[in-house]
C-alpha cells in the first residue's frame, strides 16, 4: 500500500486567506478540530491579558524585576507574531514601547538593559502594525509625537512602519515635516525634520530627492558612499561612478564653527524655584517655541517625579502636568504609582473607564467608601450615584458578577445606615437578598 502524499509542500504555496478558509471549512465538519482551534484562540487571548497584567505590575518593580517582566511581555509578543496570530497585537506592543520609554526617564539604565528592550519592543510593534495595520493617521501622530516631543527615544525607522502607514500616514508625516522645516530655521526640531525628510525620500523611492538631500550635507565619506549606493540601487551606474570620482578628489571644506550655546528658557528659573504643573507647562510652552523642549523635559519631569514620591499634593501636580501634555496614559500610571489624591484619581478614572474599565474599579470603590464615611445624606446620595457608575464599569469589563458580590459585602457592612440603603434603592440598584437585618428589625443609622 503506497504511503499518503505529503501535502505540506503544496499547502505552503497557498496564501494565508486560502488556508484560513480551508481550515475553517474543515473545522465546521470536525468538532474535535474546532475545539482544538478554539482552545488555541482562548490561549492567545489569555496570553495577551497576562501580558497586560505584567505591565500593570512592572511599573512598581525595581530595575531588574522590571526588565524581567517586560522581557516576558516581549517574548509573548514575539511568540504570537511568529505563530501568525490573527489577534490585534499592536495595542499591546505600543503600550510596551510607551511604558519602557517612560521608565527610561525615571531610572539610571547604565547597563543599557532596559534600553535594549525598548529597541526590541519597537521592532515588534512595527511587526504587529504590519500584520494588523492600525489607523494610519493615529500611527503617524504617535511617530510624530515620539520624534518631535519625546525624550529622544525610542529610535524609529520610518521604513519599518511604511506599510502600516500607507499613503495617508506618510502624507501626514510629510505635511508636519514640511511645516517644521518652514517654521524652524534651526534647533532640535529642525534637525529631526531634516532626518525625517531624508527617511521619507527613501520610503517613497524618490531617488532624485534623496540624492539632493544627501548632496546638500557637508561632504563626508559616509554621505558620499550612501549617494553611490542609492544611485547604484536605482540602476544609475554611470552617475554613481561619476559621483564617486568627484568625492575622491573633492577638497574638504572648512568645518563650520561650533553652534553657540542655547540660552536657558526664562521660565526655567520659575520652575526650579516652584516646580508645579503650572510652571512645568509654562516651561514647556516656551521651550517648544524655541525647539528645546526635548532637552528640558527630562530634567523637569524627573524633578516632579522626585517630589511626587514625597507627598500627595506633589503627586497631583505631576498628574496635572502630564495631563497638560495630553499624556493621559502616563498621568494614570503616575497617579497609581505615586498615590495621587482620590479626587484626581476619580477624575482620571472617569476618562479612562471607557477604554480600560477594569483598571478603574478600585478607584471607584475607594470613592464610594470615602463618601460613606462622611455619614451625611448628600454623601450617601452621591455614593449611590457612584455605585451606578461602578455597576456600569463592571459590566464593560465583563465582571458583572463581581459587582453583585462587592455590593452584597458593602451593604452587609453598612446595613445599619438606613439612609444609605434607601439611596441605593432609589438609584435602582438591586440589593442582594442575602443581606441580614439587624436584631429588632431596626437600623440605627
Amino acid at each position: 500500500m503506497s504511503s499518503p502524499t505529503d501535502l505540506r509542500p503544496y499547502l505552503r504555496t497557498l496564501d494565508a486567506e486560502t488556508l484560513a478558509d480551508l481550515l475553517h471549512a474543515q473545522a465546521e465538519r470536525d468538532p474535535e478540530l474546532r475545539r482544538a482551534l478554539e482552545n488555541r484562540f482562548a490561549t492567545q487571548g489569555s496570553d495577551v491579558a497576562e501580558a497586560h497584567r505584567l505591565l500593570d505590575t512592572a511599573v512598581l518593580a525595581n530595575n531588574v524585576e522590571y526588565a524581567a517582566k517586560v522581557g516576558s511581555v516581549l517574548d509573548t509578543l514575539q511568540r504570537l507574531l511568529d505563530a501568525g496570530s490573527r489577534a490585534d497585537l499592536a495595542p499591546l506592543a505600543r503600550r510596551t514601547v510607551d511604558d519602557i520609554s517612560e521608565m527610561l526617564e525615571q531610572i539610571d539604565d547604565t547597563s543599557g538593559e532596559v534600553a535594549d528592550r525598548l529597541d526590541r519592543a519597537v521592532e515588534l510593534y512595527a511587526r504587529a502594525c504590519a500584520a494588523r495595520p492600525p489607523d494610519p493617521e493615529s500611527l503617524a501622530s504617535w511617530i510624530l509625537e515620539v520624534e518631535f516631543d519625546g525624550p529622544g527615544w525610542p529610535a524609529i525607522e520610518l521604513a519599518d512602519f511604511a506599510s502600516a502607514l500607507g499613503e495617508k500616514g506618510i502624507a501626514r508625516i510629510q505635511s508636519t515635516v514640511d511645516q517644521v522645516l518652514a517654521e524652524q530655521p534651526s534647533g532640535a526640531k529642525r534637525e529631526t525634520a531634516e532626518r525625517l525628510r531624508e527617511e521619507l525620500a527613501e520610503v517613497s523611492g524618490d531617488v532624485d530627492a534623496l540624492v539632493a538631500i544627501l548632496a546638500a550635507k557637508p561632504p563626508r565619506v559616509d554621505v558620499s558612499l550612501k549617494i553611490v549606493r542609492v544611485l547604484r540601487a536605482a540602476g544609475r551606474h554611470s552617475e554613481a561612478i561619476a559621483h564617486a570620482a568627484r568625492a575622491l578628489t573633492h577638497d574638504k571644506k572648512e568645518e563650520p564653527p561650533p553652534p553657540e550655546p542655547e540660552p536657558v528658557p526664562l521660565s526655567r528659573k520659575e520652575f526650579d524655584e516652584n516646580p508645579t504643573a503650572a510652571t512645568y507647562l509654562a516651561l514647556r510652552e516656551e521651550s517648544l517655541e524655541t525647539g528645546r523642549w526635548v532637552a528640558q523635559r527630562k530634567t523637569a519631569l524627573a524633578r516632579l517625579r522626585e517630589l511626587a514620591a514625597g507627598s500627595t499634593q506633589a503627586a497631583d501636580e505631576l498628574v496635572r502636568a502630564l495631563l497638560g501634555e495630553d499624556r493621559a496614559d502616563e498621568a494614570w500610571r503616575a497617579a497609581v504609582r505615586f498615590e495621587a489624591s482620590l479626587p484626581v484619581r476619580v477624575e482620571l478614572a472617569d476618562a479612562r473607564s471607557v477604554a480600560h474599565p477594569a483598571e478603574t474599579i478600585p478607584v471607584y470603590r475607594d470613592h464610594v467608601e470615602e463618601l460613606i464615611t462622611r455619614k451625611d445624606p448628600n454623601s450617601y446620595r452621591e455614593a449611590a450615584r457612584q455605585l451606578r457608575k461602578l455597576r456600569t464599569v463592571h459590566k464593560k469589563a465583563g465582571m458583572a458578577e463581581e459587582f453583585s458580590s462587592y455590593l452584597g459585602t458593602l451593604v452587609e457592612i453598612h446595613k445599619r445606615k438606613t439612609r444609605l440603603i434607601a439611596e441605593v434603592k432609589a438609584a435602582r440598584i438591586a440589593i442582594p437578598k442575602t443581606v441580614t437585618a439587624p436584631v429588632g428589625g431596626r437600623y440605627s443609622e
